[in-house]
């Protein structure tokens, strides 16, 4: 016997309604799309949250709600696990329920479902409603400021506004490899930028540090990001895609360098392939402990024209990496930062942050989150040199 097929009712009809609204939906009629499935649904509300751009703090999307901790509230925990988490109210005798809101690999913020009770169908359809709403934030957040208006706590300047125009989601990566990167001073970067790509086959990652921090390092790297991607899209391998960067930057901004990491990881055999112009080495994170060396190679000359003089032949690096590898690139506007006491934080400070941010078990993403934010909280939040970080991760399926 075959058995009907279960007519949909009106929560099904709205995530449906929502769906294909999103085209035509402004940022600021989510909430009160939101607000219509709750009240379809029997629940009191449903909050959205986006997490800020120094992922500090999860911000309403609605106004009137406060802004919650990512570190220390129940929805922060959902964030930072990917999670479901439960929080008893203190009156009424309610709970909310927080669901993250991920779109691939990226994490947005989270959803409150707010109600006496919420069971295993009206939880589905939660997860339902945030799958749906973290589709439609990322596809309206590139043509509406409304989203970085809430999302930034102060002005940001001229030069970073530029770059983080050209910058990739904060972390991609699919079922074999994970890539995310974090980037500070938030609000005042000068020359740092950084990107990943996947293919069915190949991550492509990119980490660029500009001479100087002002707008002119910011056209730096944003013409040799263009040159990056640009080759990359033509299919060019490693040599001639560093080669277009370096040709792009020695004609458009002949006195202008930068130093980079351009890398491939083969997603299959997991072998790490990259080239290093004038940059600091990448670091290999293993059973949580960073093998000194293990991919220190010699440099060659930064991108622009100190490269053009030396007429370099540039060199591809191969690494193979074991399942669960993890490799951090970063700039050296880490390494040389002062601490209280005005001595360099130094490479070995800045690996036992790395062995503390990782031992714990975090994911990539959130093990990168809490080490950017234990080396600015040695800094009290104050930068003098841009400071980014990239982490990816291979995890082939096992068996």
């Amino acid at each position: 016997m075959v058995s009907q097929p279960r007519a949909s009712g009106p929560g099904e009809q709205l995530l449906e309604e929502l769906l294909a609204a999103a085209h035509a939906a402004t940022p600021a009629e989510l909430p009160a799309l939101v607000q219509r499935f709750a009240d379809a649904e029997g629940l009191d509300r449903i909050d959205v949250y986006l997490v800020d751009l120094q992922q500090r703090a999860l911000v309403p999307l609605a106004q009137g709600p406060p802004a919650l901790s990512v570190s220390t509230s129940v929805a922060g925990s959902a964030y930072r696990a990917q999670e479901l988490r439960v929080e008893e109210l203190a009156q009424g005798g309610k709970i909310t329920t927080w669901l993250p809101l991920i779109d691939g690999a990226e994490r947005l913020g989270v959803i409150g479902a707010t109600a006496p009770l919420i069971d295993g169908v009206l939880l589905r359809r939660c997860r339902m409603l945030a799958s749906v709403l973290a589709m439609v934030i990322t596809s309206k957040r590139a043509a509406s400021d409304s989203f970085a208006r809430r999302t930034r706590s102060q002005v940001m300047q001229l030069p970073a506004e530029m770059l983080r125009a050209f910058l990739p989601p904060r972390t991609v990566g699919n079922s074999r490899v994970v890539s995310t990167a974090v980037l500070e001073p938030a609000y005042s970067i000068g020359g740092d930028v950084f990107d990943h790509s996947l293919t069915s086959s190949t991550l492509h990652v990119a980490i660029l540090d500009a001479m100087g921090h002002n707008l002119a390092s910011g056209l730096t790297t944003s013409v040799a990001m263009a040159g990056c991607r640009n080759a990359r899209r033509a299919e060019a391998e490693l040599p001639e895609l560093v080669d277009t960067i370096q040709h792009a930057l020695a004609q458009w901004l002949p006195e202008q360098f930068c130093t980079g990491i351009l890398a491939q990881l083969d997603l299959a055999g997991g072998v790490l392939r990259w080239c290093n112009c004038g940059h600091p080495p990448p670091l290999l994170i293993r059973d949580h402990r960073v093998l000194g060396g293990a991919l220190e190679r010699p440099p060659q000359p930064p991108l622009g024209t100190p490269a053009m003089l030396a007429d370099v032949a540039w060199e591809v690096h191969e690494e193979p990496l074991e399942p669960g590898d993890r490799v951090l690139m970063y700039t050296d506007g880490v390494t040389e930062l002062r601490t209280g006491g005005g001595t360099q934080f130094g490479l070995d400070r800045f690996t036992d942050s790395i062995i503390r941010a990782t031992a714990a078990g975090e994911s990539a993403p959130e093990a990168l989150r809490q080490l950017i934010h234990s080396i600015l909280d040695r800094q009290g939040n104050q930068l003098r040199d841009d400071a980014t970080l990239l982490l990816l991760e291979w995890c082939p399926p096992s068996g």
